[in-house]
């Protein structure tokens, strides 16, 4: 199964039994920042990738030169894992790991939640990545890919048990939008997708497509 089939099995669910205060806070939002979000001011083909140094899921430094020194990146930005979009694209990611490896490609993934928030998540999940922490999205700031969600969505989350204060270690309710970069190993930004339409997500099936256009 596609993992667009499969994200729109979570929304068709989420339309269907969610309650209709619920859904039209979330709903409101969502078509909010389709709307205001500004795809020119954020990362494009061609540029070159801002380095980082963040903490992995063991709080450890990783840098982009150090992994750039083995070739390729694939960089998905995630929401967090109380998100089941980004789970399930990440989970898809997992399932061709050993593809992108073969090319010598490196998959990375990065959210505003703490390291001990990703060891747990990425354990549970049997993820084979590396799985980093971008506090208060200092990173995806510099790339222009920051949403910062109205404070109506606050109770929402509350009824959902996600405490993303805790999970992010800050009150602002900050998430990236959804992106994933292809970084060749110049560290220049081959491919880019970037939707903030946070249901949809690119398939692991183009993003090779992407990784076999490599010089």
């Amino acid at each position: 199964m596609s993992l667009a089939t499969e994200l729109q099995q979570v929304l068709a669910g989420f339309q269907q039994n969610a309650p209709e205060p619920v859904k039209a806070m979330i709903t409101a939002a969502k078509a909010q920042i389709e709307a205001d979000f500004n795809r020119e001011a954020a990362i494009h083909e061609g540029d070159k990738l801002p380095g980082f140094t963040l903490p992995n899921a063991l709080s450890e430094e990783v840098s982009s030169s150090d992994l750039l020194k083995k070739g390729p990146l694939l960089i998905t930005f995630y929401r967090g894992t109380w998100c089941p979009f980004c789970n399930l694209a990440l989970v898809h990611l997992q399932k061709h790991l050993t593809e992108f490896e073969a090319k010598g490609v490196t998959l990375v993934a990065i959210s505003p939640e703490l390291p001990d928030t990703s060891l747990s998540e990425s354990e549970k999940r049997g993820l084979k990545f590396p799985v980093l922490s971008d506090a208060g999205n200092a990173y995806a700031r510099k790339l222009g890919i920051v949403w910062k969600q109205p404070d109506s969505l606050r109770p929402v989350f509350d009824s959902f048990g996600h405490n993303l204060p805790k999970r992010n270690g800050d009150d602002s309710l900050e998430v990236p939008i959804p992106t994933t970069l292809l970084v060749d190993g110049k560290g220049v930004v081959r491919n880019a997708f970037i939707e903030a339409d946070y249901t949809k997500r690119l398939e692991p099936a183009v993003a090779l497509e992407w990784v076999n256009k490599l010089d």
